[in-house]
């Protein structure tokens, strides 16, 4: 796990980017503590930090050149599935100095080009740089859990995993209102957008080949774009039909999956949260371990959402060495501008703060944690799945709805106790039975509605048009069929990749932690998108296949409770702690007149 950037000049203009490469690096110290390097050549330059996790040796730092001195790599990431391929390059007489996964990803693609991503278990961004034919290769994982964001124009290409990164090339920064609308309703901003108009994040499952000759030659900057090598096989015709063989083949999925994620050098540890998702993983991982390491957070000062009892069952159970963290308001609060330093665009969950801590603390002991991501977004484990469903399947409770909402109008619902958080669920389902299926569904992931952001933001006609342009092919597989697949596949594609997975990355990243996402294991997800909805929810259960499968490794207490999430107290500090920033200076009328974005 590490950090990489990369500058290509097409003109002597561009030349210049390539001489601010080793400031672009040092901007990723924490993604990479551990060492740095850089590389130049004619119209080149690449810059790598390292977090050491497998071959710690400076034998494999970056970056890398193979024993012909031909290419040179930069990589972000992990290949867990290296050792098998290692064993064969080393069969057809190749030679390999170290044990690192990156020199056996650089040897596979010498051999095998851009199919060789085919092989390859992991996630991570890469740049590959053929020396000889002057070409340059850019490749992203299959589900986009490692970023690379891009710049580009006729006389340069710049990428970095970080947008502190690419600023350290003396980019221009042009904000692009319609992401800053997106950003308004859903809290975050979806790929390929950045807040920035010439910034987009590169598509998860892609590559980028360039030839640098023959852009030097041609001056008529032909564009990067990227080459899709993956994308989740999802359709309407389903493989799996046996629901005792489905559990029998996700049982030996996930046991591969963890145990490959359980490769490293280093300590390691895994997050328990007191949920289904990160329990099971705890529980499959107790079984390869003698004394395996297990954390979580409480919180103190808001005993609603504290699951540390349920950690501490799973933890017993499986005799893990097992650290609580319990926090308060305050603890919270004194993150929060660490967290917004490192926060490079407008980012709004705020159970970042929570992930921030929990690296923080995490990293004191270990340098990679395991951790339960992507299960809810697979397998149907979030409230709005539950809506959802019952919108597709249930008419007597959609009506129910709209006279309980009718009736409990008068009163406002929080997340912040039950019966406050039942009332705000009343009042969000029965507007969702008013919408389209792609509709409600954008509206249950979203903040605030569309009018509620214009009134913060006033967009032209045209920007309009891009903004429901841009929604509508983030929604486009929403059908509104009894199949929930589509609500799930979407999920993936913008709710866990541009909202969970980039708050993971960030605030572990910010404490130099590698996580692991054993329920991404491509392999999983395709087997996942194979089962009929109804494996996964029906009118009685959520994340029904995962609970069945994995029930003899969860204390009944689990299986017998509901999702639980947490509301941090934002209103608290807002009307306390923050508010004398918040009047006086961030809203003051005289600075949104001068900051001439907002609508006063």
């Amino acid at each position: 796990m590490c950090g990489i950037t990369a500058a290509l000049s097409f003109s002597l203009k561009g030349k210049t980017a390539l001489q601010k490469i080793a400031a672009a690096t040092a901007c990723l110290a924490k993604r990479g503590p551990d060492g740095s390097g850089v590389f130049t050549d004619n119209n080149i330059a690449l810059g790598h930090r390292r977090l050491s996790v497998v071959d710690t040796s400076t034998a494999a730092s970056q970056p890398m050149t193979d024993a012909s001195g031909r290419y040179v790599i930069v990589f972000n990431g992990e290949f867990f599935n290296y050792r098998e391929h290692r064993e064969n390059l080393i069969s057809k007489g190749i030679t390999l100095n170290n044990n690192s996964d990156t020199e056996v990803l650089l040897n596979l693609y010498i051999l095998e080009g851009e199919k060789c991503l085919n092989k390859v278990n992991g996630f991570f961004a890469l740049v590959i740089y053929d020396k000889q034919d002057e070409t340059v290769f850019i490749a992203r994982d299959r589900m986009g859990v490692k970023p690379l964001l891009i710049f580009e124009d006729d006389d340069k290409l710049v990428v970095a995993s970080e947008m502190k990164s690419l600023l350290a090339f003396d980019i221009p920064k042009e904000l692009d209102e319609v992401s800053l609308f997106t950003y308004l309703q859903l809290n975050y901003i979806p790929a390929p957008h950045s807040i920035f108009k010439n910034v987009r994040k590169m598509k998860a499952g892609s590559f980028i080949k360039i030839d640098l000759k023959r852009q030097q030659t041609i001056r008529t900057y032909a564009h990067a774009f990227e080459t899709i090598y993956y994308t989740i096989p999802f359709s309407e015709s389903l493989v799996v039909s046996d629901y005792k063989s489905a559990q029998k083949q996700l049982y030996n999925l996930m046991n591969s999956s963890v145990e490959m994620r359980m490769i490293a050098d280093v300590p390691l540890g895994s997050f328990l949260s007191g949920g289904i998702d990160s329990s099971v993983i705890t529980g499959i991982a107790a079984q390869k371990t003698k004394h395996l390491n297990t954390f979580s957070i409480g919180f103190k000062d808001e005993p609603l959402f504290d699951e540390t009892r349920f950690a501490q069952l799973v933890a017993k159970k499986h005799q893990t060495n097992h650290t609580v963290f319990s926090l308060t308001n305050n603890d919270l609060f004194e993150v929060l501008y660490d967290v917004l330093d490192y926060i490079d665009e407008p980012f709004a969950d705020s159970s970042a703060l929570n992930v921030f801590i929990l690296s923080k603390q995490t990293r004191k002991q270990v340098t990679v944690a395991l951790s339960g991501d992507g299960a809810d977004e697979l397998f149907g484990g979030y409230n709005k799945h539950r809506a959802e469903w019952i919108m597709r399947n249930d008419a007597n409770l959609i009506a129910g709805s709209k006279i309980a909402s009718s009736v409990l109008k008068p009163f406002a619902g929080s997340r912040n106790s039950k019966i406050g958080n039942k009332i705000r669920q009343v009042h969000r389902f029965a507007k969702g039975a008013a919408l389209t299926a792609p509709n409600r569904y954008w509206r249950w992931c979203s903040l605030a509605d569309a009018f509620e952001a214009e009134k913060l933001i006033n967009l032209k006609a045209p920007q309009f048009l891009e903004f429901q342009s841009r929604k509508t092919e983030l929604i486009k597989s929403i059908k509104g069929t009894a199949d929930m697949n589509d609500v799930f596949f979407t999920d993936i594609k913008l709710v866990l990749e541009n909202d969970m997975l980039t708050k993971v990355d960030m605030m572990s990243m910010a404490n130099s932690l590698e996580v692991r996402t054993p329920f991404l294991d491509f392999e999983l997800v395709n087997f996942a998108f194979s089962l009929p909805s109804d494996f996964k929810i029906d009118k009685d259960i959520q994340k029904k296949i995962i609970k069945d499968t994995f029930k003899d490794l969860l204390p009944d207490e689990l299986l017998q409770r509901g999702k639980q999430g947490f509301e941090v107290p934002l209103l608290k500090w807002f009307n306390s702690e923050l508010k004398n920033l918040i009047s006086n200076d961030l809203l003051s009328d005289e600075f949104i007149v001068t900051q001439n974005i907002f609508n006063v």
